[in-house]
């Protein structure tokens, strides 16, 4: 276990964690060597999160940064309007006498979009794999509020709005909407490439412009991208920095 924060020598090496607002206990690791470091980001995210402490992002020489939305098109609407639009969603199936069933990875996003849900005045009731983790979560001080653990008896809606891992199969007996939340819905055709009914654009990775921001803050002599698109790379080096692709063979070399 590392804290944030609180840095560990060994070998002549001091780590530090740093969190990275991906979910909660995500974590940064900045190495540092004499006058040489390097940051390794993981999945991050610069926006709030629910659940989540907000990303830091400390200065270091070389940074191995996470690419997922390194694309133009992956600008994504600020929180409040994400917020909003599932709020809509939701409460227009309800209004209609069907059930809200979000689809979403069972850790982490789960997490984040019950509590939002919640904090709104729904009751949510999560499959059991996603209420596990998020008895986790709760022991670690993050109060989810009004839900529960989806009961394999579940019938009759009352209201609730059901949390899911992808493909779940529920069997319902009554008629189901299906939402899901990721940053991958702000592309065309996501809902029919997710095989849903609505997909909104929450998400625990930096968008497009959030990656060449955190480029900014740590202001690093090289930047290493891992996860995105090469095309993503030629735009930071026409921003002016120092960006190469980390293919295996580099993170071979370098690791």
């Amino acid at each position: 276990e590392m804290p944030y924060r609180e840095t560990i020598d060994g070998a002549g090496v001091r780590l530090t964690t740093y969190p990275s607002g991906h979910c909660l206990g995500a974590a940064m690791l900045l190495a540092e060597d004499g006058d040489d470091s390097m940051l390794y980001t993981g999945d991050f995210k610069l926006e709030e999160s629910s659940t989540a402490e907000r990303a830091e992002l400390p200065h270091a020489r070389n940074l191995v940064m996470e690419c997922t939305f390194g694309q133009p098109g992956y600008r994504l609407p600020p929180r409040e309007k994400v917020i909003a639009e599932l709020l809509e969603v939701v409460g227009d199936i309800l209004a209609s006498r069907r059930v809200p069933v979000i689809v979403a990875y069972t850790l982490g996003k789960s997490q984040e979009v019950t509590k939002i849900l919640t904090d709104h005045g729904h009751r949510v009731l999560q499959h059991p794999k996603v209420y596990e983790i998020s008895q986790v979560y709760e022991r670690f001080g993050v109060d989810f509020g009004d839900y529960g653990r989806l009961p394999r008896d579940y019938t009759w809606p009352q209201g609730e709005v059901l949390v899911v891992p992808p493909r779940t199969v529920l069997n319902l007996r009554f008629t189901e909407v299906r939402i899901a939340v990721s940053g991958w819905a702000a592309g065309s055709g996501a809902k029919y490439r997710f095989g849903v009914d609505h997909a909104v654009p929450l998400s625990d990775h930096a968008d497009y412009d959030d990656l060449i921001e955190a480029v900014r803050i740590v202001k690093p002599e090289v930047v290493y991208c891992t996860h995105g698109p090469d095309d993503f790379v030629h735009r930071l080096c026409e921003e002016g920095f120092d960006a190469r692709p980390l293919g295996k063979a580099m993170q071979q070399r370098l690791f």
